[in-house]
């Protein structure tokens, strides 16, 4: 298994550079083909006080949108072409203007969907509806955080593990980057007893699979005590300098709920590490 479509999800010139600094060396890496996706909204028709459409208005919103879409595709283009990729550029014009919501589409053909992760402070200027990606592409998503460099040889990999069929779809998604890096942790917390497993030998199955893949893999099981699971991962990625999270997802609403019963959004707010989420 290989990523051969990257799907790069550029919502604003704010994030678009981020993005590619992820998805293009990926596509050097894999040998993959690039697909750049934005969109803008179509102009909202403005009434005059006298009732009359403010046609300047339209025309004036119209051009602006072109341009921002023009600039967004040169960055693309530029960077694409000198990295020596093969790539392909996508623009769309619709009512949402969601470059996320619009990608859908060539997301269900793609390997992997790269994107930013969303700035609840509107930072980034980022706008883009991202768990719509994640939850009805059907694909992998990784995500980039908006406020941490990421350095995408991935060397050390944390797998969240729980035994879902969530957790098993991202952990084989990723499998790309398990098989590459120096050491792939499998991190099984809180894991009890029940008539699918035994709590003290939740994980072994998934490291013995991907052992056989050739993966470096380690295991280890915590208690989180007072801790959400959130917290317990970002303390796990700190201690062991993992430099890329693989975890499962469900429930929808923003992305609510994760594994473990539903982790806290500490880890959405701050994703210290890129991110591959599965459903």
């Amino acid at each position: 298994m290989s990523y051969k479509t990257i799907l790069a999800v550029l919502q604003s010139k704010a994030d678009a550079g981020r993005v590619l600094d992820c998805a293009l060396p990926l596509a050097t890496r894999f040998s993959a083909h690039l697909i750049g996706v934005h969109a803008e909204a179509i102009p909202i028709p403005y009434v005059t006080p006298m009732g009359f459409p403010d046609t300047d208005f339209i025309a004036a919103s119209a051009e602006m949108n072109q341009q921002r879409s023009a600039e967004i595709k040169a960055l693309f283009d530029a960077r694409a072409a000198r990295e020596g990729v093969s790539y392909e550029w996508q623009a769309m014009e619709n009512v949402s203007g969601d470059s996320a919501v619009s990608a859908l589409v060539a997301a269900r053909a793609s390997d992997l969907i790269v994107v930013q992760q969303s700035d609840a402070d509107g930072k980034s200027g980022s706008l883009a509806n991202v768990e719509t990606l994640l939850f009805e592409s059907g694909r992998p998503v990784l995500f980039v955080p908006y406020a941490v460099s990421v350095q995408t040889s991935f060397r050390r990999v944390m797998v969240a593990w729980n035994g879902t069929q969530q957790a098993a779809r991202a952990t084989f998604d990723a499998l790309p980057f398990i098989r590459e890096a120096e050491q792939t942790e499998i991190l099984s917390l809180d894991a009890t007893d029940s008539y699918e497993q035994d709590g003290a030998v939740a994980g072994v199955d998934i490291a013995a699979a991907l052992a056989r893949h050739g993966a470096k893999v380690t295991f280890a099981s915590e208690v989180t005590g007072d801790l959400g699971a959130g917290e317990a991962i970002e303390n796990r990625i700190a201690e062991t300098e993992a430099d890329l999270l693989v975890m499962g997802a469900y429930s929808q609403s923003w992305l609510k709920e994760f594994f473990f019963g539903g982790a806290t959004r500490t880890l959405l707010r701050s994703m210290p590490v890129a991110t591959l989420m599965s459903r």
